[in-house]
């Protein structure tokens, strides 16, 4: 006797492997339309028909379109199709490019020296292609004297303004004021 929780597992299991491709077995539809290796349309099948005729090219039946009326369904080599699948999803994910924002905090009580380092830092940031996101923290009583970190913020804004642009203009959100910085187009 095989105990409850490891047939409910591989049970789950096999549910899992069905919905994620109808291939051959997993094909529970009554009737198909199906096309063949080479793309040409051979008509609506029984579904046990369909499978004789895959064997037959000894190839799988794969369900490409299970929402249709009647769903359809093709003859291939499907270990070849998710082979290529793969190939694709890869190649996509190697093309793919990710922009990266870094992070940058001000202080609207900041020194000339420190500002500086900051807008060197952005501005390299800037030349490589990243976004920026400038941040200026608020605390106590400097939250009574918003005007000045705004004043920081636009001044660091004008000096970057030849690199990058503004993307999204300095906001307050609770007692940080925020702006994002997007590198020019060359």
């Amino acid at each position: 006797m095989v105990p409850a929780f490891i047939w409910l597992e591989v049970s789950f299991i096999n549910k899992k492997r069905m919905t994620d491709e109808l291939v051959n077995e997993n094909i529970r539809f009554k009737e198909v339309l199906v096309i063949g290796p080479q793309g040409e349309q051979l008509g609506i099948m029984m579904r046990r028909e369909a499978m004789e005729k895959a064997y037959d090219y000894d190839m799988d039946l794969l369900c490409v379109a299970p929402n249709a009326q009647p769903p359809v369904c093709k003859i291939l080599d499907y270990g070849r199709y998710r082979f290529e699948a793969q190939k694709k999803a890869k190649e996509a994910k190697k093309n793919q490019h990710v922009t990266e924002v870094k992070p940058l905090r001000l202080s609207p009580v900041i020194d000339t020296h420190d500002f500086e380092t900051k807008l060197r830092q952005a501005r390299k940031w800037a030349e490589d292609g990243m976004k920026v996101k400038v941040d200026m923290r608020f605390r106590g009583r400097m939250m009574t004297r918003v005007e000045v970190g705004r004043k920081v913020m636009n001044q660091f804004i004008e000096q970057i303004a030849d690199v990058a642009i503004v993307e999204k203009q300095p906001v307050m959100e609770g007692n940080t004021m925020s702006v994002v910085l997007t590198p020019k187009k060359k």
